[in-house]
């Protein structure tokens, strides 16, 4: 079966791979999550290179979504994504909240449009 994968694009190295820590352990190992953090030197920032590097490992056949955390990641992966065939989606999301519950999704065998509709919706739930 093929899965969902998930990259997470952060101004921030250690954000992304945080995030893809907690992702394999609610998604375990059949999604694969992706980080594309930072530049290629490890310093803050957004690397074009990076997100399409990600979201190549990501693809297994299910689809992509990604989530990017601030304005320039968002630029920067929209760019990019119009430089790569259709498929890879970019949404709209919390990037912790939205990447979790897309993640759980994911590791369903939901497709892409579930996992994205997931993502999204992790806006509306309350924290308390």
């Amino acid at each position: 079966m093929a899965y969902v994968g998930i990259v997470l694009v952060s101004h921030s190295p250690s954000l992304a791979s945080g995030l893809r820590d907690l992702l394999a352990q609610v998604a375990g190992p059949d999604v694969r999550v992706e980080p594309a953090g930072g530049t290629e030197d490890g310093t803050l920032g957004t690397s074009a290179e990076l997100i399409e590097g990600a979201v190549r490992r990501a693809e297994a056949g299910a689809g992509v979504l990604v989530l990017a955390d601030l304005g320039s990641a968002v630029l920067t992966t929209r760019t990019v994504l119009e430089d790569l065939p259709p498929g890879p989606r970019l949404v709209d999301a919390p990037f912790v909240e939205g990447a979790v519950a897309a993640a759980v999704l994911a590791s369903t065998g939901a497709d892409l449009d579930t996992v994205a509709d997931a993502a999204r919706e992790a806006r509306d739930v309350p924290k308390f």
